[in-house]
């Protein structure tokens, strides 16, 4: 019996690595003129792979030419660009989870040291048979609001920040993120609205701590949290999520999905 299950456990173990190496074949890779081909298989293969001294310089050459041939509202071009400027200083375009953590951090270091500098907006929010008004300094836009009715208001009073408060808020979020020490009890978590629909993200915690952060639709918001372990609950265009999450450093959470193309 042993045997046979050995024997089994070997067949599985050869089925999933042949079917790993059929997933990622790269045994054509030279004939490849595909940027994300010649791009996936840098990252994959081997430091001393002779193929790289061939595959690297062909790939920066057909991105610098994408580049130069491109409309000018073409969205691929900044990825173009950042994916040139690693390819000069490395082997590929790959990247550890610790500096796409730094990456992230240094944007929302960016867009909070902006919000500082400008004056806080005014925002309105209004239940799902109206529009949303946004009033800022220099423009006024409507969009759909698609949040149920039962908590529109509870979305607005939490969106109804004052300018103080919103400058005390965006401090301790600057301060959460250029903070270093291994000993801090707060961390910060962030949360990205990928959906149609403004929603309301609730973090549980031990005993009465909760938080509650309002994120409208294809936007991002923060929130300083004590560390600990959390129940994040919210109802996404009608749909209920329910996640449980250890908080010991900082997060980022991204919730549904557009539905335009």
């Amino acid at each position: 019996m042993k045997k046979l299950l050995l024997l089994f456990s070997t067949f599985l173990l050869f089925g999933l690595l042949s079917a790993q190496r059929k997933d990622k074949d790269y045994s054509e890779i030279l004939k490849s003129k595909n940027i994300y081909e010649i791009n996936a298989f840098l990252r994959d293969a081997h430091p001393d792979d002779p193929r790289r001294s061939v595959l690297k310089p062909r790939v920066m050459e057909m991105m610098r030419e994408y580049i130069k041939n491109a409309l000018p509202e073409d969205q691929k071009v900044k990825q173009m660009q950042e994916q040139l400027a690693l390819l000069k200083r490395r082997p590929s375009t790959k990247i550890t989870f610790d500096e796409m953590n730094a990456i992230i951090k240094q944007k929302q270091i960016a867009k909070y040291n902006a919000e500082l500098q400008a004056k806080q907006s005014l925002v309105v929010y209004t239940p799902s048979n109206a529009k949303n008004v946004y009033i800022t300094n220099t423009t006024v836009a409507a969009s759909t609001t698609i949040i149920k009715d039962t908590e529109a208001e509870e979305f607005n009073l939490l969106m109804a920040v004052s300018p103080t408060e919103h400058k005390n808020k965006t401090v301790q979020i600057l301060n959460s993120l250029f903070d270093n020490d291994p000993m801090s009890k707060d961390c910060i978590v962030l949360i990205q609205n990928k959906s149609d629909c403004n929603i309301i993200v609730r973090m549980e915690g031990v005993g009465v701590t909760k938080y509650r952060l309002a994120v409208p639709a294809h936007n991002e918001s923060s929130v300083v949290v004590n560390k600990g372990d959390y129940l994040f609950t919210s109802i996404v265009c009608g749909a209920q999520y329910a996640s449980q999450k250890t908080i010991q450093k900082p997060i980022m959470v991204a919730l549904g999905s557009s539905a335009k193309k």
